[in-house]
């Protein structure tokens, strides 16, 4: 059963990008992920939804930046398709390529961070954070191309390996309740709720909401119908194909069972339920090896015995 508004958790997409969408929310979200305190922070949220044949067409990820220009591209994801790190690389290219004008110096790109906050483990380490940057293989030396890519896990187990504001905001994530948060210490996070309740009031957010869940399920329905369609053709072209060596091994087994009949009705009336038995049997071995049976059973009894 579906989730109604209210009783989604923060790693739903739709609540996750709407509440990012405040510029002082993101901020919160930032600094929890981050550890530390940012300038102020400018968001907005990636509402366009391109159709496709795998549904990346929900686009609801969040673009921030603060005031010293560092882009931050910050996503929830909660189905595996195993391709992170090439989103995380697509994702870098389009911050990149918005962020530079026509005749700007390279050395004028900002420091850019790809931030997914996943709701399995995307890379089964047990980790709560994975964090990547550009290095030299040879000498471990930073490229200094001021890009880094960081996988959120809410799954992980190295409690002790990461700041607890943040454990306790990846476990946030999948139980955005009054009774987890009443649980915790953190302002940040007491206050992250306070914000996602009072979104949740919002009639025309949650209106939304239910486009959005009217809007893909119509799509599924209409990617359902396609796939029925393509396999009813791949169906008919295979039946095509099998038609004659399918019609050769249907007269080898009704060959097999008019021969048991015969044979069995040397014993006397054959019972029902073991003409409906060969009659069903579709194995051309094992209708060889009764009619072997039928041969040398000597009885009705001793055929349905060993059959």
């Amino acid at each position: 059963m579906k989730k109604t508004f209210q009783e989604l958790n923060l790693s739903n997409a739709f609540l996750f990008s709407a509440a990012l969408e405040d510029p002082e929310t993101c901020q919160l979200v930032l600094e929890i992920i981050l550890g530390i305190r940012l300038p102020k922070v400018k968001a907005h949220a990636e509402r366009s939804i391109l159709v496709s044949s795998d549904f990346r067409s929900i686009r609801l990820d969040i673009y921030a930046s603060d005031e010293m220009q560092v882009s931050y591209n910050v996503e929830a994801q909660n189905d595996d398709r195993k391709n992170l790190a090439k989103r995380s690389r697509y994702h870098q290219a389009e911050m990149d390529v918005s962020s530079l004008k026509p005749g700007d110096d390279f050395n004028d790109l900002k420091p850019g961070y790809v931030i997914f906050i996943c709701t399995f483990d995307p890379f089964g380490q047990g980790l709560y954070r994975y964090t990547f940057e550009e290095r030299c293989l040879e000498c471990d030396m930073s490229l200094g191309d001021d890009t880094r890519k960081i996988f959120l896990n809410t799954r992980g187990r190295n409690e002790e390996d990461v700041p607890k504001e943040l454990v306790h905001f990846l476990k946030y994530m999948e139980q955005s309740t009054d009774e987890y948060v009443s649980e915790l210490t953190e302002e940040s996070i007491i206050k992250l709720h306070e914000k996602v309740t009072e979104l949740k009031k919002w009639r025309r957010l949650e209106a939304g909401y239910m486009t959005l869940e009217e809007w893909l399920n119509d799509q599924l329905e209409a990617r359902l119908e396609e796939e029925l369609e393509a396999q009813v053709a791949a169906s008919c072209e295979k039946a095509s194909r099998e038609a004659m060596q399918e019609g050769r091994q249907e007269g080898r087994q009704e060959g097999n069972r008019e021969a048991v009949f015969e044979l069995l009705e040397e014993y006397g009336v054959i019972p029902e339920h073991i003409r409906e038995a060969v009659v069903a049997q579709k194995d051309l071995e094992v209708l060889k090896r009764w009619l072997k049976l039928a041969a040398r059973a000597g009885s009705m009894e001793q055929f349905e015995k060993e059959m």
